[in-house]
């Protein structure tokens, strides 16, 4: 077979389909599509040279096995010279493979661009979503094609998998219960901030396990990047070059939502973001920022501009940061702060705290203003608050054990201690642990 005539049947194929693939629900759905698109290329092409078209296709390649590593976050094809990779444990990783040619790489992207959903007025920039859900960033640069892919992992990490990896403590996971459910009366409003590749958004999507199955969630990102399976009333969202942020976070507030999940939150959307919280919506976001208090002051300035007087609708203010131990990078939650009220300055309530000097966190201590409004809701004593968050910590650690530990699973256990606290803890052998009456 002359792989150069196959070379150029491919990228003939693959350049006529961009764009036209990412919508075909099955694989055989699109295979039929290639046939017939490379049979009306080159009505002369065999059988064997159709069938390879259509082969190659389902494949990129030299990073095909990365794609479905689950411990690879990022891939980084740097135009023919090398491939890197950040794995979860080692950091950043220069592979032996690379793009061997020009012409590889050219058909790399063509391949990737079949995928694509995007419409962009600039035609050197794309943002493809990969079959297997991994986002693709490709840019024409006058040197060459760089690619930057954001692997999706098939199975997303649930809390009990970062208190596992050290990320945080099971009475800190049992906090992050409380805020996200808040006793079906008020969850709380929550920004997770850190900075760039810090597991923002991998934290984010960890509290999924907690909502409840009678909400509906209206999910915002600029790419499909949060995994929303254990969500059946959820609606999700995409920027493009014509809809932006800021326009559908209004537009969601059409969409009855009890909960708004906003991917990223940079612009003039946080204004919207603070005025659906202040109509009784609950958000959560993340933000770039490396402390609470830069939380705040980011969200004070330009582009922001949010009023101080509104920024106490935010309850927890939470930072999770990427930190260098040994040869190893890990990720941990740094610091946890309520907002208190308002003096000269929005007041921040420090619940906890990480120490870069011993690499220890201290002792997460109890909610105070959040837990207190709570409290009032419910019409609960805060030590019966209290209570039933060390009550959750100690059924996570139970899960845990019991070796359930993917979102699935305790999103399944979650919905029955919704049903029936009692019968729930029961189920797992924490019947002595009571329940909130």
């Amino acid at each position: 077979m002359d792989e150069e005539v196959i070379y150029d049947l491919e990228l003939s194929v693959f350049t006529a389909l961009e764009g036209k693939l990412a919508n075909m629900a099955t694989q055989k759905e699109m295979d039929e599509h290639l046939e017939k698109v490379a049979k009306s290329i080159h009505p002369t092409a065999t059988k064997e040279e159709v069938d390879r078209v259509i082969s190659d296709a389902r494949t990129f390649g030299a990073i095909d096995k990365y794609l479905n590593d689950d411990g690879i976050e990022d891939i980084m094809v740097n135009n023919t010279d090398n491939i890197f990779v950040y794995a979860s444990e080692a950091g950043e990783v220069k592979l032996t493979e690379k793009v061997t040619s020009k012409k590889e790489l050219a058909l790399l992207i063509s391949r990737m661009k079949m995928y694509n959903t995007h419409s962009t007025a600039n035609r050197n920039i794309f943002d493809v979503h990969l079959p297997n859900g991994s986002r693709a960033n490709i840019v024409e640069t006058p040197l060459g094609p760089d690619i930057t892919i954001r692997n999706f992992k098939n199975r997303a990490f649930s809390v009990i998998d970062l208190v596992n990896a050290g990320e945080m403590s099971f009475a800190m996971a049992g906090r992050l219960w409380l805020y996200s459910e808040g006793l079906s009366i008020r969850p709380a409003n929550i920004l997770l901030g850190g900075m760039p590749a810090a597991g923002k958004t991998t934290l984010l999507n960890a509290l999924f396990s907690f909502f409840r199955p009678e909400e509906r969630i209206a999910v915002i990102e600029d790419t499909y990047e949060l995994n929303t399976q254990t969500q059946e009333n959820c609606v999700r969202l995409e920027t493009n070059v014509n809809i932006t942020m800021e326009d559908l976070v209004k537009n969601t507030l059409r969409m009855r939502p009890d909960i708004i999940i906003i991917g990223e939150v940079r612009g003039a959307e946080a204004v919207d973001m603070m005025t659906a919280m202040n109509i009784g919506k609950v958000c959560m976001s993340t933000i770039h920022a490396s402390t609470t208090r830069d939380i705040v002051t980011r969200l004070e300035h330009d582009p922001m501009n949010v009023s101080k007087d509104i920024i106490p609708l935010i309850d927890a203010l939470i930072v999770v940061s990427r930190i260098r131990e040994g040869n190893r990078y890990r990720r941990r939650i740094t610091q946890v702060s309520e907002i208190s009220g308002i003096e000269t300055q929005v007041l921040l309530s420090d619940l906890y705290k990480f120490d870069y000097k011993t690499h220890t966190g201290s002792d997460i201590l109890p909610s105070i203003t959040y837990r207190d409004a709570l409290a009032q809701l419910v019409g609960h004593p805060p030590t019966a608050i209290i209570a039933e968050e060390e009550r959750r910590a100690k059924a996570l650690e139970k899960l845990n054990q019991l070796g359930v530990r993917d979102l699935a699973g305790i999103n399944e256990f979650c919905k029955e201690y919704y049903d029936n606290p009692g019968r729930a803890l029961e189920k797992i052998g924490l019947k002595s642990l009571g329940t909130l009456d």
